[in-house]
C-alpha cells in the first residue's frame, strides 16, 4: 500500500522496445537545438512521443504511465529526514541535532538557504507531473481495451495529480505560473513556453478545479491493495486546505501591504490579494461541509477499557449539557483513540479517520520514530521539540498549562492509564496533562516500553533521561547525536519499536484526516460573516451549532470538556488555534498555520527554548528549569522573504517571465 504507490512509485512509464533509425536522428537533432531541461521543457522526444503512441493503445500501459506521472510527488510521511519539503523540520515546533543535506530543513531558519540551493527543488520534477498527468487527460478516450468506470478513474486520477502537483507549488513557491491544460507540442520554442506567473487566487481556483472534477470521476472508496491512490474525499480534502487557507489574513488582504508592490507586469494584478473578501470564508466553510455530509469519514475512536483514566467532572458535566452525536466520550478511551491514529496499531483500512495517506519511505533511525529514539535504543536522537509546544498541551481537565510551584519535585508515586506508564520520577510539570501530551510527547523520565526487544540488556520499559549524565546520550562515534531540549516526539512510536534488537512497526502517515477538516470547519464558520450559498448549500456565518458540534469532536476524543456555549469570535478563533496547534503536532500544518494566520514573524523570531540539558542527574532543579537554547541548531532567523521557498535560479534563467519571490 503506497501513495499510488502514489508516494514511493519510482518506476516510470514504459521502457522502449524498439529502435527506429529515422526517429533517433530527428531526436539527435531537434536536441541539438534544444537541449535546456527545466520545468517548462518538453519530455524526451523518444520517449514521450515516439511511444506514446502505443502507451494509448492499452490500459495496462497507461495505468503505468499514470503512475509515473504520480512518482515526482513528495513523500509527506517522511518528515525530518531526508523530507521532501521544508514545512516540518522548519516550524517552530521542533529542530533537528543535524544540519546536512539528510536534514536540510533546518537550513531554511538558518538563513543558509539561496536561490542557487538545490535542497527541495521540487520546481521541475513537479512540472513534469503536471505535464504527464495533461498528456493522459487528452489522450485516455485512444484507450480501447477500458471499461467506463476505469476510464472515469485514471481520468479521476489525473485531474487529481494535476491539482495535487499545482497544490504543493503554491504551498512551497506561492503563486506559480499555471500551464495550458493542452501540453506544449514537442517542437514548441521557448519564448511560447515562457509564461507569467498566475495570482494566488487563480492558482486556489485552478487547484479548485482540477479536483472538484477529480471528485465527480474518483472512487468513494478503494479495495485493500488500492487504499493509498486518491479517492472522492481525498480530492474534497484538498480543496478544503487551499479554501482555508485561501479565506486567511496573509492571502486575503491582511498581509500588512508588504506584497502592495508584488504584481504581474502583464496587466499590474497583485500576486497576493490586498482586499479582504469574507465570501472566501464562506467558499471553505462549504468544502469542508461537503466532505462532512458525504457521512463517510468519522473520528477514530478506541472503546473505553478497564485500565483507562476516569475523566474528569467537567467533561462529563460538558457532555451531559452539550452532548455530541457522533460518540459517546464517558464510554472512549482518549489516549488509545488518538494514538492508533498514528502508531500502527490498527490497520488503514480500519481507520475511518484517514482521509488520504502514504506511508514513509524512509526506515530505521531515519524513520519519524527513528530519529526521535535515543542512541541506546538505535535511534538517532535528533529530534528537539520545543519547550513551547510542551507548554502549549492543555492540563487534563482543560485549562491551560501553568508551570506549578516546585515543578522540578518529583510525582512521587508512579501512575499507569491505557498501557500508558508515567514514572514516579516524572515532574510535576508533566503531571495531570491531557492524553495527547503523552502519545505526543518524549521528555525526561519518560518511559518507552521497547516491547519487541529481544536481547539481553535491561531495555525494555526504558526510563530516558536527558540530563548531562543521561542514558540518552550520544554514541561514542557520534558525538552530535544528542537532544537538545528535554523534548521529542513519541507521536509516530508504538509501544513496540525499538531498533536495538527489534522492530519498528510500519505505519501510515495520515495526510489529511477527518479532525482537519472538522476545525476548517469550525474555523471558517467563526470568521464567515452573514451567510453564504453555494451549490444548493447554506452557510450561515457563525453558527453556534455548527462550531460547536464540530470542535467539540475534537475536543472530547481527547478527553477534554467541549465548549457548552458559543464564545465571542476572537475567543473562539484563540481556541480554535490553540486546538490545531496540539491536534496537529508534529504533522506538517504549524508552518502553514502562523503563516497563513499572519503571526510567523513573531513565531519564529522567539526565543527556543527547552530545558537545560548541560544539567546532571544531581542537579535536578537545574534541569528543570526552562532555559534559552542558543548553540548553532537552536539559532532562528526568520524574515519577509521566508514566507515562501525561493524558486530556483535555474528556473528563472529558462523563463524570463518568472520573477523570484519576494525579498531572495
Amino acid at each position: 500500500m503506497q501513495h499510488s504507490n502514489f508516494m514511493n512509485m519510482k518506476t516510470i512509464a514504459i521502457n522502449a522496445n524498439h529502435h527506429i533509425v529515422t526517429r533517433v536522428a530527428i531526436l539527435l537533432m531537434w536536441i541539438s537545438l534544444f537541449s535546456c531541461k527545466d520545468f517548462l521543457d518538453v519530455d524526451d522526444y523518444f520517449k514521450h512521443t515516439t511511444q506514446l503512441d502505443s502507451v494509448f493503445q492499452r490500459k495496462e500501459q497507461v495505468e503505468q504511465y499514470i503512475r509515473g506521472a504520480a512518482s515526482f510527488l513528495p513523500n509527506e510521511g517522511n518528515l525530518w529526514t531526508n523530507a521532501p519539503n521544508p514545512f516540518q523540520g522548519a516550524s517552530d515546533e521542533n529542530f533537528t541535532s543535524f544540519n546536512d543535506n539528510r536534514h536540510a530543513a533546518i537550513k531554511f531558519l538558518l538563513d543558509e538557504i539561496t536561490e542557487f540551493s538545490t535542497y527541495f527543488n521540487n520546481y521541475a520534477n513537479y512540472y513534469t507531473g503536471i505535464r504527464r498527468a495533461s498528456i493522459v487527460l487528452k489522450r485516455i478516450s485512444e484507450v480501447q481495451d477500458i471499461s467506463d468506470l476505469d476510464r472515469r478513474d485514471f481520468m479521476g486520477r489525473c485531474y487529481f495529480l494535476r491539482g495535487y502537483y499545482y497544490y504543493q507549488l503554491l504551498l512551497q513557491y506561492g503563486p506559480v505560473p499555471i500551464m495550458p491544460d493542452d501540453p506544449f507540442a514537442v517542437d514548441a520554442g521557448v519564448d511560447e513556453m515562457s509564461i507569467e506567473r498566475s495570482t494566488y487566487d487563480e492558482c486556489v481556483e485552478y487547484i479548485c478545479e482540477n479536483m472538484k472534477l477529480a471528485s465527480e470521476l474518483l472512487y468513494t472508496e478503494r479495495s485493500l491493495e488500492d487504499i493509498s491512490l486518491p479517492t472522492k474525499g481525498a480530492a474534497l480534502a484538498v480543496i478544503s486546505r487551499v479554501r482555508l487557507y485561501a479565506a486567511s489574513p496573509w492571502f486575503n488582504g491582511g498581509s500588512g501591504g508588504l506584497y502592495t508592490d508584488w504584481k504581474r507586469e502583464s496587466d499590474g494584478a497583485h500576486f497576493i490579494s490586498q482586499n479582504v473578501e469574507n465570501e472566501k470564508w464562506g467558499k471553505a466553510a462549504v468544502a469542508a461541509r461537503r466532505l462532512i455530509d458525504m457521512n463517510q469519514y468519522a473520528l477514530h475512536t478506541s472503546q473505553k477499557k478497564t485500565d483507562t483514566k476516569a475523566l474528569p467532572d467537567v467533561v462529563t458535566d460538558a457532555y451531559n449539557t452539550r452532548p455530541i452525536s457522533q460518540f459517546n466520550p464517558l464510554e472512549i478511551d482518549p489516549f488509545r483513540s488518538y494514538a492508533e491514529v498514528f502508531n500502527g496499531d490498527i490497520s488503514l483500512a480500519m481507520n475511518h479517520e484517514v482521509i488520504y495517506s502514504c506511508f514513509p519511505t524512509q526506515s530505521g533511525k531515519d524513520a519519524p520514530a527513528g530519529i526521535a529514539m535515543p542512541a541506546i535504543m538505535g535511534g538517532m536522537n535528533g529530534l528537539n521539540l520545543t519547550q513551547d509546544v510542551a507548554d502549549a498541551f492543555y492540563m487534563e481537565d482543560g485549562t491551560p498549562f501553568t508551570m506549578p510551584e516546585a515543578a522540578h519535585e518529583a510525582i512521587g508515586v508512579g501512575k499507569s492509564f491505557s498501557g500508558y506508564n508515567l514514572s514516579g520520577k516524572a515532574a510535576k510539570m508533566h503531571n495531570n496533562r491531557e492524553m495527547r501530551f503523552y502519545v505526543s510527547i518524549g521528555f525526561n523520565h519518560a518511559i518507552w516500553p521497547n516491547a519487541s526487544y529481544t536481547g539481553s540488556s535491561n531495555l525494555k520499559n526504558l526510563e530516558v533521561q536527558y540530563y548531562a549524565d543521561g542514558n540518552a546520550g550520544p554514541p561514542a562515534n557520534f558525538a552530535v547525536d544528542y537532544n537538545h531540549s528535554g523534548y521529542t516526539s513519541k507521536k509516530y512510536v508504538n509501544s513496540e519499536d525499538i531498533i536495538t534488537n527489534g522492530s519498528i512497526r510500519p505505519k501510515a502517515f495520515p495526510i489529511f484526516r477527518y479532525a482537519e477538516i472538522l476545525l476548517n470547519y469550525a474555523e471558517a464558520l467563526n470568521e464567515l460573516n452573514g451567510s453564504y450559498s453555494e451549490d444548493s448549500i447554506t452557510i450561515n456565518g457563525r453558527d453556534e451549532a455548527g462550531i460547536l458540534d464540530a470542535f467539540n469532536q475534537v475536543r472530547y476524543r481527547a478527553g477534554l470538556p467541549g465548549l457548552t456555549s458559543l464564545p465571542s469570535q476572537a475567543e473562539m478563533r484563540e481556541l480554535i488555534k490553540a486546538e490545531r496547534r496540539i491536534e496537529f503536532n508534529c504533522e506538517g500544518h504549524r508552518y502553514h498555520d502562523v503563516r497563513r494566520w499572519g503571526e510567523a514573524y513573531e513565531a519564529y523570531n522567539r526565543p527556543v527554548l527547552g530545558m537545560n540539558i548541560k544539567a546532571r542527574m544531581s542537579e535536578r532543579e537545574i534541569f528543570y528549569t526552562v532555559t534559552t537554547l542558543t548553540d548553532d541548531k537552536a539559532r532562528r532567523y526568520f524574515d519577509y522573504k521566508n514566507y515562501f521557498y525561493p524558486i530556483p535560479k535555474s528556473a528563472l534563467n529558462r523563463n524570463d517571465k518568472l520573477k523570484q519571490n519576494p525579498g531572495w
